[in-house]
């Protein structure tokens, strides 16, 4: 009998305990993204990324035959510099300075304006992805992506989702 009524006493209590849950608790979902990894592996990072090279390899090719030129000269310099007079030792040594100055300034430049344009892409980039990813959020009713965590559980990891999404927009 004893037995019994624990039994109805604890049916009773689970019972009022079950009353005061909501009959439908909503779930959490929670996405996270590596946007390191869109920006390397999706399509229009790619195609950023060739277009970037195909406008700054002339450049680049001058700037490294420029320093190639310019060791040479140095290394030139450096067998002759014993048979060479004082005021033509000064003179080349002052040519090598210029070199040197014109070829560091090119090479600032042309690092500055490769900087400013990856930005520029890269900024393009991050609003395609923001993009997708609230249009991803809104599909599936996440209620929060992030992209920066010190632990995420794989199987709330979306990156694959958002770069498949990024290849299917044009």
């Amino acid at each position: 009998m004893k037995t019994l009524s624990r039994h109805i006493a604890l049916a009773l209590a689970l019972g009022s305990f079950g009353a005061a849950l909501p009959a439908h608790a909503e779930e959490f979902k929670a996405g996270f993204i590596h946007t390191d990894r869109v920006f390397r592996e999706a399509n229009t990072a790619k195609a950023a990324q060739a277009k970037l090279e195909q406008e700054f390899s002339r450049r680049d090719k001058e700037l490294n035959d420029l320093g190639n030129a310019l060791k040479t000269a140095t290394e030139k310099f450096e067998r002759d510099a014993p048979t060479l007079s004082e005021s033509q030792r000064n003179t080349r040594q002052r040519q090598l300075v210029d070199q040197d100055r014109d070829f560091q300034r090119k090479r600032r430049e042309f690092q500055e304006d490769l900087n400013a344009r990856k930005n520029e892409e890269l900024g393009q980039m991050g609003d395609r992805i923001n993009k997708v990813v609230k249009q991803l959020a809104e599909q599936e009713k996440y209620d929060i992506i992030v992209d920066q965590a010190v632990y995420i559980n794989p199987k709330h990891d979306i990156t694959d989702k958002v770069i498949k999404a990024l290849n299917a927009a044009k």
